[in-house]
C-alpha cells in the first residue's frame, strides 16, 4: 500500500479535472481524495496497490480530455488508511 500526493498544473480547472479523476479512482480501487487548490493546480492523493498508483497518475495526465496538464509533482508518503475516493471542496 502506497501513498502519492500528486499536484497537477496547466489547464485542470474548469474540465471536469476532479470528477474524471473520482471516477476513474473508483473505477481502479485507488482510495484518497481530489480538490481544487487556490493557485489553478488541482490536488490529488492516491492511495492503493503501487502499480494502481502510477497507472492513475499517468491516466490522470494525459487521459481527461479537456484538460492540459503541462507538470505533475509527486511526493510518496506514508499510507493513510483513505476508504474510498472523493472530491474536496
Amino acid at each position: 500500500m502506497v501513498q502519492a500526493r500528486v499536484r497537477f498544473y496547466g489547464r485542470v480547472q474548469g474540465v471536469f479535472f476532479r470528477s474524471n479523476t473520482e471516477r476513474k479512482a473508483i473505477e481502479m480501487g485507488v482510495n484518497g481524495y481530489v480538490r481544487n487548490m487556490p493557485d489553478g493546480s488541482v490536488e490529488a492523493v492516491f492511495e492503493g496497490n503501487e502499480s494502481r498508483v502510477k497507472e492513475i497518475i499517468d491516466w490522470c495526465s494525459k487521459n481527461i480530455r479537456a484538460a492540459r496538464v503541462t507538470h505533475v509533482d509527486v511526493k510518496y508518503e506514508d499510507a493513510e488508511g483513505f476508504d474510498g475516493f472523493e472530491i474536496r471542496y
